[in-house]
């Protein structure tokens, strides 16, 4: 068999992770290399679909890592399965670049680099002349090609802080995977006018933590219904990312959804379950009622399981306000398919969400809510809600409608406790529960008296009162008591609510 550089055909291996798109490449890696028993070099790491693969060149690595195939698990207890095949030589390494067009590009590259700056323009870098002029083709979008320019960038500029990669035809980010690896300290990277068809390419590089990023004039833009859709999608990848296609973003909303941490005193009695179920609806509604859905992925297990009824007259006139919910209606009086039924049903979490982001924006009154405990344990919560909530655009703005949702929540591997089970369903509100709903006027403040707050904590006062019922005066007191946490001030509001030790005119709007 023929020797080349890189060693002969029959010592490469092939290692294909199924799934393992949805994993971290650093998180997965450290993990990989931390079970195998003998230390291995990663080669060409990408992304292929929803497979994670990587190439090795020791047939003792090849061995280790078959060894360990499903004897990972990731943070919900799911195990990582490894599979092992032999390969011929890897595109990247087959396909090095020459030490001389090595120099050169380096040489080209660094003429391009801001000192100042930290930042580094790759824009149209195929067409630079001094890489034309010495026959040298570039092309980003080659693995083989990007790998080379980041181990120049690696090794030459450390402290790279911007990265420009506009108008490179770049239609997908696996080679730029590494980038992690070779350029961490990245916080702004121009992508714009390239040929990026889906925002999933993102997750090949979401270790970044960016905080400025260009993406306009690529496909994926036009993907989304939008500007707050384009905004969460692309912040689910980078939390930290404050401008956004050279616009400033607004500040997320920081709800943290580890949601019930269990243990044996959260049991003892009603009136902590019920604490217990009121913070869970406070962040589960907060964050439903929100531009960002997305972010109630982590509130879900892995395999939860979602359904959704419709309960409505054929001959209702507002029929149409239902439009937006009506294909995924598992009404057993009117779907009489069983199969139909059973491909109604979302499972896991992704699919659940990326269900409920499609609904219509929302706002619930929580004052309507009834709150039924079914049953608990001390790893399990049943419980359902029922209450009435308004549409805030579209077609069927201002609608108010009936609601019942059932959960069971279960506690995950981590302690906390996860959505298992998701029952929604939803019909026309009464007459009287629509007069009565959302009665408490949205407060429309100078905020006057609350010029030393911060704008954060003036929106957080608002809210506060408008799902509270009580005064600015009195909501920013709460919330001051309580060190501005949220949840810690909707609580301490629900308890001394319940006692009756709310004052009256803690419920009279400023004017």
């Amino acid at each position: 068999m023929e020797n080349t550089q890189d060693g002969t055909l029959g010592d490469w291996f092939k290692i294909t992770v199924p799934y393992g798109i949805k994993y971290d490449r650093t998180w997965l890696m450290n993990s990989i290399q931390s079970h195998c028993s003998v230390p291995f070099t990663p080669v060409d790491f990408h992304y292929v679909k929803h497979l994670a693969q990587f190439f090795v060149q020791d047939a003792s690595a090849a061995s280790a890592l078959k060894d360990i195939n499903g004897k990972i698990c990731d943070e919900e207890n799911q195990k990582i399965f490894i599979f092992v095949n032999t390969s011929a030589v890897p595109y990247s390494a087959c396909n090095k670049l020459e030490p001389e067009k090595m120099e050169q590009l380096k040489l080209t590259i660094s003429k391009r680099y801001d000192v100042s700056q930290k930042a580094l323009d790759l824009h149209k870098l195929r067409f630079d002349p001094d890489l034309l002029g010495h026959d040298i083709i570039i092309i980003l979008n080659r693995r083989n090609c990007m790998a080379a320019t980041l181990q120049i960038i690696k090794e030459n500029f450390p402290e790279l802080l911007s990265l420009n990669l506009c108008k490179n035809k770049l239609c997908q980010l696996d080679g730029l995977s590494e980038i992690m690896q070779m350029a961490p300290t990245i916080k702004i990277l121009n992508l714009s006018k390239n040929q990026l068809k889906s925002a999933c390419e993102l997750d090949k590089i979401k270790g970044l933590e960016l905080e400025e990023l260009w993406l306009k004039g690529n496909p994926l833009c036009n993907t989304f219904p939008n500007q707050p859709t384009y905004i969460s999608a692309i912040r689910k990848y980078f939390p930290k990312l404050l401008r956004l296609d050279g616009q400033d973003l607004p500040p997320p909303t920081v709800i943290d959804m580890d949601i019930i941490k269990p243990c044996k005193e959260s049991f003892k009695g009603p009136e902590t379950l019920k604490n217990l179920v009121f913070q869970f609806l406070l962040q589960y509604y907060l964050i439903y009622d929100s531009e960002d859905r997305e972010r109630l992925l982590s509130a879900y297990h892995q395999e939860a399981c979602f359904s959704l009824t419709v309960a409505f007259n054929s001959e209702d006139p507002a029929l149409s306000s239902w439009c937006e919910y009506l294909k995924d209606n598992r009404n057993m009086k009117k779907v009489k398919d069983s199969d139909l039924r059973v491909q109604l049903l979302k499972h896991t979490k992704r699919e659940i969400v990326n269900s409920l982001c499609v609904f219509p924006k929302t706002q619930h009154d929580l004052n309507s809510y009834v709150v039924d405990l079914w049953a608990h344990t001390e790893i399990m919560l049943c419980f359902s809600v029922s209450g009435v909530f308004k549409e805030v655009e579209g077609k069927s703005q201002g609608s108010v409608h009936a609601f019942t949702r059932t959960f069971i929540l279960s506690s995950g591997s981590n302690s906390s406790m996860c959505i298992v089970n998701d029952i929604l369903t939803v019909g026309n509100a009464r007459i009287k529960e629509t007069q009565s709903a959302f009665s408490i006027p949205v407060p429309t403040p100078t905020f006057s008296s609350l010029s030393t707050l911060s704008q954060e904590q003036q929106e957080m006062v608002q809210v506060f009162s408008i799902h509270s019922g009580i005064s600015l005066e009195w909501s920013q007191k709460c919330l001051q008591d309580n060190e501005w946490n949220y949840i810690k001030a909707a609580q301490v509001f629900a308890t001394l609510k319940t006692q009756g030790k709310i004052p009256e005119e803690a419920f009279k709007q400023i004017p």
